[in-house]
């Protein structure tokens, strides 16, 4: 399993051959057993193999070939919908309304999708994360028909490889592991952590595409800048609000 971890990389093109709903059901099962806060498994799965519900999703990941591509789209969805379903059922009043659930279950929903890219690699599968899905989540809650209290986290494209691509790089252990307390980075120990990264060819070619001076920039400045962030943060929040994660302020009272 280590092995096979090491040397995982993303698929983004897939044989035209669909996968068996045995297998599929088998692999989410399996990922069920992922950890949860408090036993609640605070997530929902939503399958997509439909052409034309694909299309529908793919503008929301910004037409990434992958979404029509992939014989099955899963959107990984944080859900306090059916707990706080039971808890009303049972004469139970939830709270749960409020940004810490979110983060649950939010938390609950990762786990569950890891586990499974994790578990469909080990079959012969190949997966593509899709970072997109928190950009645009109201078109997703509105083309998957989520009610409240249900969020879109993730999106996996997944189906059998029709490529072998080349394996992205990763920043050394030492990087991000730090013993006992956090062990904070000199300027030379950034220097040399990112060496690797910036003397690849494809980074240097990134630089010089963009014309800019640092590989660093090329993320500053071009591909997530602050203008983006805080425009997504703002429109997150808004979707937040409307999907009852967060109350909306009380407007003052009029004398």
């Amino acid at each position: 399993m280590i092995d096979s971890v090491k040397s995982r990389r993303t698929i983004r093109r897939y044989e035209a051959r669909g996968i068996d709903s045995s297998l599929l059901n088998d692999l989410l099962e399996a990922s069920f057993r992922a950890s949860t806060l408090g036993g609640m498994q605070l997530y929902s799965v939503v399958v997509t193999r439909d052409e034309a519900m694909k299309a529908k999703l793919s503008p929301a990941h910004f037409g990434q070939p992958m979404v029509k591509g992939a014989p099955v789209v899963l959107t990984f969805c944080a859900d306090f919908h059916r707990f706080s379903l039971w808890c009303e059922r049972r004469e139970a009043v939830p709270g749960y309304d409020n940004l810490m659930s979110f983060l649950n279950a939010s938390m609950d929903t990762l786990l569950v999708a890891q586990t499974f890219c994790t578990l469909a690699e080990e079959a012969g599968l190949g997966i593509c994360y899709l970072g997109t899905t928190t950009y645009n989540p109201q078109m997703i809650i509105d083309t998957l028909r989520l009610p409240k209290l249900v969020f879109p986290i993730t999106t996996i494209t997944v189906g059998y490889p029709a490529e072998t691509p080349a394996q992205v790089d990763r920043l050394p252990l030492e990087a991000a592991v730090h013993q006992e307390t956090y062990r904070d980075y000199a300027p030379a120990d950034i220097d040399r952590l990112y060496a690797y990264k910036e003397s690849l060819p494809e980074s240097r070619k990134f630089v010089e595409e963009n014309g800019k001076r640092t590989l660093a920039q090329v993320f500053t400045d071009v591909r997530y800048t602050k203008a983006d962030n805080e425009a997504m943060t703002a429109n997150l929040l808004k979707v937040l609000r409307e999907q009852g994660f967060i109350s909306s302020p009380e407007k003052p009272r009029s004398l």
